[in-house]
C-alpha cells in the first residue's frame, strides 16, 4: 500500500531538519572555538590544528577509498559473465546477490561512507604524530644499539608504525569486502564435496592481496626491529641480551621469510592451485612460532637467567644512563653526608641563631583560616590547596602563602541565571601572608588583605575574571553610560554615600579586552546553541558592548592554546607589574626515548597533597622523558595566555615550535618581575625523586641487586599516600646563603629510617638546577619522617601537652602541620607547627599555630614558637626569628633581665601546682562514681594557681618575649619551658580553665 503523498513528504522534511540541526551544533561548535582562539590572539594554534586534522582526514579517507574501494570494484569488474548456477544447482549467494543487486550503488556508497568517515576521524588524531614527524629536530645523540639519532625514535619511528597500521588495515578490510564480492558474484564457490571453486580473477585478485599482506607482514618484522629499545623483556626496560642476540637476528630472518612468502603468494597469479600459497603460509606461521618466539624462548631460559646478571649488565646499564638523562636526573650531584646526632653545643646554638624566618604556616592546613578571616562575604572562596610564593618581607625575600578571593557560588535564594551569570562575575584581591609570622592569636599576619586590598604589594588589578574557580561563563562589559550591574565588591553604606553604597554593593562594569564579542544576534544565536540557554538571545542586559567570558581556568586556557604540553597541575598566582597572573609550568613528555624506564606520570606525581587538588584537567599517561621546557602565564583580568620558552634546549620543544612558529616567546621577554616568581615545577620534581628512588645507583651491578633502593616516606601527618616535596628557605651544607628551595627526603625500602635528603634550588634562576642529594652512610640509623613523627608523639611531655590542648573530652583537634626536613649542624633537623581546631562541625571553625615541634637526633623541643622550641633543644640563647611581629617583641631593659630568673622560678612552681590540680580533678572524676568534693577542691587550687600564673604574667611582661602562637585559651595558664632530668627538653602546654 502507497502512503499518502504528505507523509511521504514528512520524512524527507524531517531528515532534512535533523540534518540542519546536526550542522548548526556542528557549526556553532567550530565557528566559536575560532572566536575563542581569536580572541587570546593564537588563532594560528587553532587553523594549524584545523588545518592540519582536514588534511589528515581527507588523504586518510581518501587512500582508504581508493584502496578498499578500488578493490570491491575490481572484484565486481572481474566477476563472472555468465548466469547463476554455472557450478551447480543456485546457493545462497544467488539469492544474497538477488537481493542485493537493484540497491548495491547505495548499498557501496553509504558503506564507503561509513568507512571515510572512520578512516578519517582516526587518521586526523594523529595529528600530533605527523606533525612531529614532519618538523623533527635532531637531539644530536645516538642510540647504543642502531647508531641512530634519537629523534628517529622521538618523532620517525611513531610515523612509520602509524603509516604501517593504517595499510595493514586498508589491506585487511580489501581481502575482506573482495572476498566478499567474488563469492556474492560468482566468482568462486564452496561446495560439497568439490570444496572451493575460484574463477581466475579472483585466485589472482585474492593471491595479490595476499601476496601485499604478507609484504606489509616483512615491513614490520623489519620496523619491530627497532621497537626493541622499547621492549619490557628484561630486568629493565629497553633492549636486553635476548633482544639483542636473539629477538634482532629472528626479525631480520622473519622479514626475509616474508618476502619469499609474498612471492609465492605472487606466483599464485600465473600457476593454478592451492599447494603454493598453502605452503607460504604454512612457512610464514611456523617460522614465526620456531624463530620468533621459541628460539628467543631458549635463549632466555638457558643462556640468560642462568647468568642474568652478567648477560644484562651492559643492557641494564643502558637503561641507567638513558632513565637518568630523559628525566634529566643525570646531572644530580651526590654528597656523603654523616648526619650527626649531636655534636659541639657552641656550634649548634651559631647555627640555630642563624635559622632564617622558618615557614611556619602550612598551605595545605590553612584555607579554612583564610576564608574565616579574609573570605569577607559568604560568595567568595579561597582554594582547598593554598601556594607558596615568595615577597619582600621587612626588606628580605620570605616564603609567602598566597591565594586569590574567587567569585563562588550566590547566596541562597538569589541563584538564577542573572546572578550566577552577569552579577557574580569575578573575584576580588590578592592574599598574602609572610610564613614565618602569626599573631598573638595564632592567626597569619597578613602582609596583603581585604577589600579595597591593602598591604605590602602596592597598586595592582585587583579583579580575577580568570581562575581556578570561575564560573563556566560570564556576560560582562558595556557601555560606559550604562547602569554597572556587575558586583564588584561588598561595601558597607556610610551617611552621605550614595545609594549604590547604601545597598553594600559596589558595582562595576569589565573594561578588559579578554573573552569573545556578543554584540551581535548570530553570535549571541551560536552561543545560545553551544550552552543550550536561550536567556543569551532574550536578557535585555546583553548589548553591543557585552562580551562573554569562557575557557576561565588557566590549566584549561593553557592546554587549549598549547595541546602540545603536559601541564603541572597546580597554577599558583602571583603580583607582577601590576596585574594578578596565574603561573603554570608546562612540560614537554613522550613516551619514546629509548632504552628510558616508562612510568605513568599520575602516578610518579600523586602524593597526599596532590590528591586534595582533585581530579587532573589534563591526561596523565605513560612517559619516559619529562622536560621543564615552557613557563605560562593567564592574566586574571583580561586572561591573556603568554608562553615563554623556558628551556629553548629541548628538541621536543623545538619541534613544537616549528610547527607553531610565534606561539612560544623566548625567554629574554620574561620581565625581571615575572622571574622572581617563576620557581622550580612540583610535578617535575616529584618525578625526578620517584625516579631517584632506584635511579640514584648507577652501577648496574648493584642496581641488578636493588639492594640500596630506597622510597618516598608515607606523609607522617595524615599517613595517606606520599610526603609532598616542600618550598622553603633554606642553607645546603657547603653555602653561605639560603635559598628558596624544593625538598624532599628518602627512606629506604622496607624501613623508616632517612636515607637520603634531596633539594634543588627553586629560585628558577636557570631552566635546569642541579639536584642536590645528601646520601646518609647505611650503617646509621637516623630518623626518617614517620619516625620523627612518632618520637613527637610518643615523646612523655609532648603527650601530655598535646592531650591539654585537645582538652576535656577532646573538644578541640590537634593539627600537625608539614614536617619540614632540614641539614643542620651536620645533622638533620624536623621542624613541625601544630595547629589547633575545634572539634565541633562548624562552618566557622579554623585551625590557629599554637605549638612548634623540634627535632634533633633524640632531642624534642616542644616550644610556644621555633625559637623556644630550638632552645630547648640547643641551650643557650638563641636568636629570635622573624616568626613574631613586632609588636611582640619589646627590647629588654637590664633591670627587667634581672628579674627574669625570679620570674621563671615562680611561674614554673605556678604551672607546676595548675597542673597537679589538673591531674588531681581528672582522678575525681576516673571512678565509677565521682568524687565531687575531691574535684572542687581541685578545681579551687586549679583557679588559684591560674590567678598566680596571670599575676606572674602581668607583672614579668616587659621582661619576657611574646611567643607567636596563643599563649592559652581564656582562663589557661602561660607555658615555660623546662628540661626533664634526662636532659630531655620538655615545655608545659596550656592547662584548660575549669569547666565548673
Amino acid at each position: 500500500m502507497r502512503l499518502p503523498r504528505r507523509p511521504r513528504l514528512l520524512i524527507p522534511v524531517l531528515i532534512a531538519l535533523v540534518a540542519i540541526v546536526v550542522l548548526l551544533l556542528v557549526f556553532a561548535g567550530i565557528y566559536t572555538d575560532y572566536l575563542w582562539y581569536d580572541s587570546v590572539h593564537f588563532s594560528s594554534v587553532f587553523s594549524t590544528m584545523l588545518l592540519t586534522q582536514v588534511l589528515l582526514f581527507v588523504v586518510g579517507a581518501a587512500l582508504m577509498l581508493v584502496i578498499v574501494g578500488g578493490n570491491m570494484v575490481l572484484a565486481h569488474r572481474t566477476r563472472p559473465m555468465f548466469g547463476p548456477g554455472m557450478f551447480g544447482a543456485p546457493q545462497g549467494a544467488d539469492r544474497y546477490r538477488v537481493a542485493l543487486d537493484p540497491h548495491r550503488r547505495l548499498v557501496f556508497l553509504v558503506g564507503m561512507g561509513v568507512l571515510a568517515l572512520f578512516t578519517g576521524s582516526s587518521t586526523a588524531g594523529q595529528w600530533k604524530t605527523w606533525l612531529l614527524f614532519a618538523n623533527a629536530t635532531p637531539f644530536g645523540q645516538k642510540d647504543d644499539q642502531f647508531g641512530l639519532d634519537l629523534s628517529f625514535f622521538m618523532f620517525t619511528y611513531p610515523f612509520l608504525r602509524m603509516l604501517l597500521n593504517f595499510l595493514f588495515t586498508a589491506v585487511i578490510l580489501s581481502i575482506i569486502a573482495a572476498t566478499a564480492v567474488h563469492y556474492l558474484y560468482g566468482g568462486f564457490r564452496i561446495s560439497s564435496p568439490g570444496g572451493v571453486h575460484a574463477t581466475r580473477a579472483a585466485r589472482v585478485h585474492l593471491s595479490v592481496l595476499l601476496g601485499v599482506f604478507v609484504l606489509l607482514k616483512g615491513a614490520a618484522y623489519f620496523l619491530d626491529r627497532y621497537s626493541l629499545v622499547f621492549s619490557d623483556r628484561g630486568k629493565v626496560f629497553g633492549a636486553s641480551y635476548t633482544d639483542v642476540h636473539a629477538v634482532l637476528p629472528a626479525k631480520g630472518i622473519l622479514a626475509a621469510i616474508s618476502i619469499i612468502c609474498a612471492l609465492i603468494f605472487f606466483a599464485g597469479v600465473i600457476r593454478p592451485g592451492g599447494m603454493w600459497p598453502g605452503a607460504a603460509f604454512g612457512l610464514l606461521v611456523l617460522s614465526a612460532v620456531l624463530i620468533g618466539t621459541v628460539y628467543p624462548s631458549l635463549v632466555e631460559q638457558f643462556q640468560v637467567r642462568p647468568n642474568q646478571q652478567s648477560k644484562e649488565q651492559a643492557y641494564i646499564q643502558r637503561n641507567i644512563d638513558a632513565t637518568r638523562k630523559a628525566y634529566g636526573v643525570d646531572t644530580a650531584k651526590v654528597t656523603e653526608y654523616s648526619a650527626k646526632t649531636d655534636t659541639d653545643a657552641s656550634v649548634l646554638q651559631t647555627e640555630a641563631s642563624a635559622i632564617p624566618g622558618m615557614r611556619l604556616l602550612d598551605p595545605s592546613l590553612l584555607s579554612p583560616t583564610f576564608q574565616q578571616k579574609q573570605q569577607i562575604r559568604g560568595y567568595y572562596q579561597f582554594p582547598e590547596q593554598l601556594d607558596i610564593d615568595r615577597y619582600s618581607v621587612d626588606g628580605k625575600l620570605r616564603d609567602t602563602v598566597v591565594a586569590v578571593r574567587e567569585i563562588g557560588l550566590p547566596p541562597e535564594g538569589q541563584r538564577n541565571w542573572i546572578n550566577s551569570h552577569l552579577v557574580y562575575t569575578h573575584g576580588f584581591g590578592f592574599v598574602a601572608a609572610p610564613g614565618n609570622k602569626v599573631d598573638s592569636s595564632g592567626l597569619p599576619v597578613f602582609s596583603e588583605k581585604d577589600i579595597p586590598p591593602v598591604g605590602d604589594l602596592g597598586d595592582y588589578e585587583p579583579r580575577v575574571y580568570f581562575g581556578e574557580n570561575s564560573p563556566d561563563y560570564s556576560i560582562v562589559g558595556g557601555p560606559k553610560s550604562a547602569r554597572p550591574i556587575e558586583l564588584d565588591y561588598p561595601q558597607q553604606g556610610q551617611q552621605g554615600d550614595d545609594q549604590q553604597n547604601k545597598t553594600g554593593q559596589v558595582n562595576s562594569t569589565y573594561e578588559g579586552k579578554g573573552g569573545v564579542s556578543v554584540g551581535n544576534f548570530f553570535r549571541r544565536l551560536l552561543y545560545a546553541v553551544k550552552y543550550g540557554e536561550t536567556n543569551l538571545l532574550l536578557n535585555s542586559n546583553i548589548n553591543s558592548e557585552s562580551r562573554i567570558l569562557y575557557n576561565r581556568e588557566p590549566v584549561d586556557r593553557i592546554q587549549q592554546v598549547a595541546p602540545f604540553l603536559t601541564l603541572d597541575r597546580d597554577p599558583y598566582p602571583s603580583v607582577v607589574d601590576g596585574r594578578i597572573v596565574w603561573i603554570v609550568d608546562a612540560y614537554t613528555t613522550s613516551d619514546s626515548y629509548p632504552y628510558s624506564e616508562r612510568k605513568s606520570l599520575e602516578s610518579l606525581t600523586t602524593d597526599v597533597q596532590s590528591s586534595r587538588l582533585g581530579v587532573p584537567q589534563v591526561p596523565r599517561d605513560e612517559v619516559n622523558y619529562i622536560r621543564n621546557s615552557v613557563k605560562a602565564t593567564v592574566d586574571a583580568y583580561d586572561g591573556t595566555v603568554t608562553l615563554y620558552a623556558w628551556d629553548e634546549k629541548d628538541p621536543v620543544l623545538q619541534t613544537w615550535r616549528k610547527a607553531f612558529g610565534g606561539v612560544v616567546k623566548p625567554a629574554s621577554e620574561i620581565s625581571q618581575d615575572l622571574r622572581n616568581h617563576l620557581r622550580y615545577p612540583a610535578d617535575l620534581f616529584k618525578a625526578q625523586r620517584e625516579i631517584l628512588t632506584s635511579y640514584h645507583v648507577t652501577d648496574a651491578n648493584a642496581f641488578f641487586g636493588a639492594q640500596d633502593f630506597w622510597k618516598v616516606p608515607e606523609d607522617p601527618a595524615t599517613q595517606k599516600s606520599k610526603q609532598p616535596p616542600y618550598y622553603v628557605t633554606m642553607k645546603m651544607p657547603g653555602s653561605d646563603t639560603e635559598r628558596f628551595s624544593l625538598t624532599t627526603t628518602f627512606v629506604p625500602n622496607q624501613r623508616q629510617n632517612m636515607a637520603a635528603f634531596m633539594a634543588v634550588d627553586a629560585t628558577a634562576a636557570t631552566p635546569n638546577p642541579q639536584l642536590e642529594i645528601l646520601q646518609l652512610p647505611s650503617t646509621t640509623a637516623v630518623q626518617g619522617p614517620p619516625q620523627a613523627q612518632n618520637l613527637f608523639e610518643s615523646n612523655p611531655t609532648v603527650s601530655e601537652r598535646l592531650n591539654l590542648l585537645r582538652g576535656t573530652a577532646g573538644a578541640t583537634d590537634v593539627l600537625y602541620g608539614n614536617l619540614l626536613t632540614l641539614p643542620f649542624g651536620g645533622g638533620l633537623l624536623y621542624v613541625e607547627p601544630v595547629y589547633i581546631q575545634p572539634r565541633a562541625e562548624s562552618s566557622g571553625k579554623y585551625p590557629t599555630l599554637r605549638k612548634v615541634l623540634v627535632l634533633f637526633g633524640e632531642k624534642v623541643g616542644f616550644g610556644d614558637n621555633l625559637s623556644e622550641a630550638l632552645q630547648q633543644v640547643f641551650g643557650g640563647t638563641v636568636a629570635t626569628p622573624p616568626e613574631q611581629t613586632p609588636e611582640q617583641q619589646p627590647e629588654q631593659q637590664p633591670d627587667q633581665a634581672n628579674q627574669q630568673p625570679a620570674n621563671s622560678s615562680a611561674l614554673s612552681s605556678a604551672l607546676d601546682r595548675a597542673e597537679r590540680a589538673f591531674e588531681d580533678s581528672q582522678k575525681a572524676l576516673s571512678g565509677t562514681t565521682p568524687d565531687w568534693k575531691a574535684y572542687g577542691d581541685a578545681q579551687n587550687a586549679l583557679k588559684k594557681a591560674l590567678d598566680d600564673l596571670a599575676k606572674l604574667k602581668s607583672a614579668s611582661a616587659s621582661a619576657l618575649p611574646s611567643s607567636t602562637a596563643t599563649p592559652a585559651p581564656s582562663g589557661s595558664a602561660t607555658p615555660s619551658a623546662s628540661a626533664s632530668s634526662s636532659g630531655s627538653p620538655t615545655a608545659a602546654a596550656p592547662t584548660p580553665a575549669p569547666s565548673g
